[in-house]
């Protein structure tokens, strides 16, 4: 089979996401911290980032579905994990094999792990307030979970990016429920919820974003660090004259003679049109400001100032997601999830 190096690349920094992890870890108080690790690791690779973070402590991890369980066999020795989004009718094989436990978030999903007859452990989403997945409470009130074997009893905060007055409401009533509802265990914060205080912590604590470098809230701003560096490699310089425009649409046109970077690199790679006006790229602490639009997948970039560039140099795509979440108007997490399978993925 031949060999064939990616067009593109992701740096992906470990010891940021670490050390990312420890802080949300202090931040959690006495609670545990987990790591939510769904969509592949939110695109950064979820194998990899499980064994960073097994290494440095973290014994909780949490998936969406029962492929991506199944992608993670074998688990490293002394880690769990959950499976977000329950056990539907086809799920159940794999739910009995598979060392993983399901997140049962209706009656129906109560019922079909009970018909099971095996009375393994489980976990419990309940709602209080966001209307997505879980119990009802006065469905899990009704005594339907009575005998079940709740390992974690969870909720999940709508708001909690925001100073919303339903965080306090969401908290009062989890807190309501966790007193009439057997669990070993109690957990309702994410990577935001963390930031609101140790309140919010409980037992377990469930981080996501900003374990990859997104700054959930301001209280984080300083302490989370960059992991995602993506770069792309150059595939022609080209001189554009004055007067002459680049793209699709004309949208740039040379204000004087430019040195222009086309890269490998595109909106099917998840680099989006949104990032004309706002993105750019450094070679060597060079900025190379994007010019024109993103096509599907090539960009320009004005690489005036990049003396001694040559094609099939690499160019370090900006790419810090608050900063990005601000000139694109998408969220830290599209930023993120959004980078396309022609990005090799380099754990170092």
């Amino acid at each position: 089979m031949i060999a064939i190096a990616p067009p593109l690349r992701l740096r992906l920094d470990s010891a940021a996401l670490v050390a990312n992890w420890r802080w949300l870890a202090a931040k959690s108080g006495a609670a545990a911290c987990g790591a939510a690790i769904k969509a592949d690791g939110y695109g950064l690779g979820a194998r990899a980032v499980m064994a960073r973070l097994a290494v440095a402590g973290c014994r909780d991890f949490f998936v969406a579905t029962w492929a991506e369980a199944a992608a993670l066999m074998p688990l490293p020795q002394g880690v769990s994990l959950s499976v977000l989004h329950g056990v539907g009718a086809d799920d159940m094989v794999a739910a009995r094999l598979l060392p993983a436990r399901p997140v049962l978030n209706s009656v129906e999903q109560v019922q079909r792990w009970r018909e099971a007859g095996e009375g393994q452990p489980c976990d419990v989403m309940v709602d209080t307030g966001m209307n997505r997945l879980g119990l009802r409470i006065e469905e899990a009130l009704s005594g339907a979970l009575d005998g079940l074997a709740i390992d974690t009893l969870l909720s999940h905060l709508a708001s909690a990016d925001e100073d919303s007055e339903q965080n306090a409401r969401q908290v009062a009533t989890f807190r309501a429920v966790r007193a009439r509802v057997t669990a070993r265990r109690y957990s309702l914060a994410n990577s935001a919820g963390i930031c609101l205080g140790v309140d919010y912590a409980f037992d377990l604590t469930r981080p996501g974003i900003a374990l990859y470098g997104g700054t959930p809230r301001e209280e984080a701003r300083g302490h989370i660090g960059q992991v995602v560096y993506p770069e792309a490699r150059v595939l022609q310089l080209r001189d554009v004259r004055a007067g002459e425009s680049v793209g699709y649409g004309a949208t740039w046109r040379a204000a004087r003679d430019t040195r222009v970077a086309i890269a490998n690199m595109g909106y099917a790679d998840g680099y989006l049109r949104c990032h004309a006006g706002s993105g750019g790229a450094t070679w060597h602490g060079r900025a190379l400001p994007l010019i024109g639009r993103v096509s599907m997948d090539l960009t320009a970039f004005d690489a005036s100032g990049a003396e001694g560039l040559r094609e099939g140099d690499w160019l370090a795509i900006d790419y810090d997601l608050p900063t990005l979440a601000v000139g694109t108007g998408l969220s830290q997490y599209e930023l993120l999830t959004g980078l396309g399978t022609r990005f090799g993925r380099l754990m170092c």
